[in-house]
């Protein structure tokens, strides 16, 4: 059932100056700016049988707000976005934060300690008693000497030592991408910071905060605008076949508008385990990581320290890194780069169409770098399509078979 009108009726038809291909993020926010800031009308189409895309929350048969595709975390340091968002959502503030479960190399017991690594994980693991100012050097003094970081173990041997990146992220990160960090590009870990003071807030952006409300509620107020229709359920081939529009913005993966004509982009996914337990609370912080291969699953989450939800059971979701489904992280290796290289060519000659997002583009975007992204294509598309052309020209009409 769609989130905001039942499925169409097979003969249903129509005409909008936009098709939108996607309701998460990028397509919504297109969608509310075109509508709103052009008056033109835009038909917004999703596979899924929700909008929200990987940010769909709902209530769990118990009651409890959780996400379906594993925790988001809303942080930015963009106060253009923030605004921009908050036109949709109250937010509640909400500072994540992380532990890792590892083993101690001094009892070799299992520990749960902050994640990104600082003062405390050091010092609890090695029972130690370092300041800021000496851990420091005491990192230094682990740390292995690279020549030119090119991997995501380059990056951070050559900051913590040996040890800690085992400990730490060796075993999550094939866990993850199934793929040594010596085989991946130093993005990967790059984005993951070493700290030699108490903080452990997993993000340290300006702004952090989640929507009061859930993040489907924000999505249903983005899309509400009276020159938006949304069909859920419906897929691109289904969508030409039943109405015509004169431009598209597709958010989808590049390489399957283009038939795959040079092979799949490689994605990792993931599959989720959730489970409702019969107490209050179930982990000490909302997300508990296990780097450890011998634990199939990379993390558990637990949402009510994300949303603040009172409830007298809890909800937690276990991630499993899969090699198949749904594509969620970009594989960062030079064939792979290169590869999407010759789809953005022909997205770049592509006619009238946009392509915005992390699938689109072939990378790996936060929520927020996502919506600056969308707010960043329509003022493109305010300059590429003066509004008096795009509402005069009838001629440029996408039908089935274009």
């Amino acid at each position: 059932m769609s989130e905001r009108v039942a499925r169409l009726p097979t003969a249903e038809s129509g005409s909008f100056d936009w098709l939108i291909v996607g309701a998460g993020f990028a397509g919504s926010v297109l969608a509310e700016r075109i509508a709103s800031q052009r008056g033109e009308k835009v038909l917004v189409i999703d596979r899924r049988e929700h909008i929200a895309g990987n940010a769909y929350d709902h209530l769990d048969a118990a009651g409890v707000l959780i996400h379906r595709y594993g925790p988001h975390i809303f942080h930015t340091n963009s106060e253009q976005i923030f605004a921009y968002l908050s036109n949709f959502t109250a937010w509640r503030f909400y500072e994540h934060r992380v532990l890792a479960q590892v083993r101690s190399p001094r009892t070799g017991e299992d520990m749960l300690v902050p994640m990104p690594i600082n003062l405390d994980t050091v010092n609890r693991l090695y029972g130690l008693s370092l300041t800021e100012d000496e851990v420091e050097g005491w990192m230094a003094s682990r740390a292995e000497r690279v020549e030119t970081v090119r991997t995501s173990e380059d990056v951070v041997v050559g900051k913590v030592g040996r040890e800690l990146y085992e400990l730490f992220f060796r075993g999550y990160t094939r866990k993850q991408w199934a793929l040594d960090p010596s085989e991946l590009d130093r993005s990967v870990t790059a984005r993951v910071p070493t700290r030699t003071n108490r903080d452990d807030r997993y993000f340290t952006d300006c702004f952090q905060f989640m929507p009061r409300d859930g993040y489907t509620a924000m999505f249903r107020k983005i899309l509400a605008h009276p020159n938006v229709t949304v069909r859920t359920g419906m897929d691109f081939r289904e969508a030409r076949k039943r109405f015509s529009f004169r431009r598209l913005i597709w958010t989808g993966p590049v390489d399957e508008y283009f038939g795959f004509r040079f092979g799949k982009l490689p994605y990792r996914s993931l599959t989720f385990r959730h489970e409702t337990l019969d107490r209050e609370w179930a982990l000490p912080t909302g997300t508990v990581n296990h780097p450890a291969e011998s634990t199939p699953f990379t993390r558990v989450s637990e949402y009510k320290w994300m949303t603040g939800q009172q409830h007298p059971k809890t909800s937690v979701t276990y991630e499993f890194p899969s090699a198949e489904g749904d594509p969620y992280y970009p594989i960062p290796r030079p064939e792979n780069a290169a590869l999407y290289k010759r789809y953005e060519a022909l997205a770049d000659a592509e006619r009238d169409t946009w392509f915005v997002g992390r699938l689109a583009t072939y990378r790996y975007y936060n929520m927020d770098q996502v919506v600056g992204q969308a707010l960043a294509t329509f003022e493109r598309i305010q300059k590429a399509v003066p509004q008096e052309a795009a509402n005069d020209d009838a001629a440029r009409v996408k039908r089935a078979g274009a």
